[in-house]
C-alpha cells in the first residue's frame, strides 16, 4: 500500500516541510499585522467595498462568514466572504486579506484567462482529487495479482490524480496576480499610506508560501505515484 510504504515519506517530505514552514509564516506574519491598525482606519469589508465601487464593479455581494482566515471569493454566486478578523477589522493584515480576495473579483470581473481556466478545472480537480486514489489502489491490487487490467488501471487513477496537479498549477498564478492586483489597489486608491505596502506584502507573501507549498506536494506526489508504478523506474511489484 502506498500509505505504508516509506518513499511515500520521502518523496513527500520537501513539500510537508515547506507547508509547515509555511503555516508558521502565515500565522507569525497575521499575527503581527494585526497588531497594527491601517491610518485610514476603515475595516476590511469597507475596504473591499471600496476598491469594487473604484473599479466599476456592482455585482458583488460582500459578507462575514465564521472562521480564522477562510476568506475566499466564490466566482459563481459572485460573493466575497470574509472572516470575522478581517470583515469587521481595520488592521493592515485585514485589509490586505480582504483586497486580495476582492482581486480574485476583479480577476472574474476582467475574465482573467488563467481564472477562467482555473473556475473549468474545478469540477475535474474535485472529481480526480476524490476518485485517483481508490483507483490507483485498485490498479496496485489487480497488478499484485497478476491481473492483465491492472496497469490500465493504475495509469488512469494516476491520470485522475494529474487533474488536481493541472489545477494547482493553474492556481499558482491565479493567487500570485490577486495580490498584485490587491495591493496597487490599496495604494491607487488610497486605502493605506504607501510605507504600510511592505506589511501588506509581507502578509500576502506568507499566505502565498501556502499555495507553493500545495503546489510542490501535489507535483512530489505524482511523481511518487509515477515512480511506484515504475513509470519512472520505480517498482510496482512489491
Amino acid at each position: 500500500m502506498f500509505m505504508m510504504d516509506l518513499w511515500y515519506f520521502v518523496f513527500l517530505a520537501p513539500g510537508m516541510l515547506l507547508a509547515m514552514w509555511a503555516q508558521w509564516r502565515v500565522q507569525a506574519a497575521y499575527t503581527w499585522a494585526s497588531g497594527l491598525r491601517a491610518s485610514t482606519g476603515i475595516t476590511g469589508a469597507q475596504t473591499a467595498y471600496a476598491i469594487l465601487q473604484a473599479e466599476g464593479i456592482s455585482d458583488v455581494g460582500i459578507e462575514p462568514i465564521a472562521g480564522q482566515l477562510s476568506d475566499h471569493y466564490d466566482p459563481t454566486t459572485k460573493t466575497l466572504r470574509l472572516s470575522e478578523g478581517v470583515y469587521g477589522a481595520d488592521s493592515l493584515a485585514a485589509l490586505g486579506i480582504a483586497a486580495h480576495e476582492v482581486g480574485h473579483a476583479l480577476q472574474d470581473a476582467h475574465r482573467y484567462p488563467l481564472m477562467v481556466l482555473r473556475g473549468a478545472l474545478v469540477p475535474m480537480a474535485s472529481f480526480g482529487s476524490g476518485m485517483s486514489w481508490f483507483v490507483i489502489m485498485a490498479g496496485m491490487f489487480m497488478l499484485a495479482m497478476h491481473l492483465v487490467l491492472g496497469k490500465v488501471v493504475l495509469l488512469a487513477g494516476i491520470g485522475l490524480f494529474s487533474l488536481t496537479v493541472i489545477f494547482q498549477l493553474v492556481n499558482l498564478p491565479v493567487e500570485f496576480d490577486a495580490s498584485r492586483r490587491a495591493r496597487i489597489a490599496l495604494v491607487q486608491h488610497g486605502l493605506i499610506a504607501p510605507d504600510e505596502d511592505e506589511v501588506v506584502k509581507r502578509v500576502l507573501d506568507a499566505a502565498a508560501l501556502t499555495y507553493v507549498a500545495a503546489t510542490l506536494t501535489t507535483v512530489l506526489t505524482l511523481l511518487y505515484y509515477l515512480w511506484r508504478s515504475g513509470l519512472l523506474g520505480g517498482r510496482n511489484d512489491d
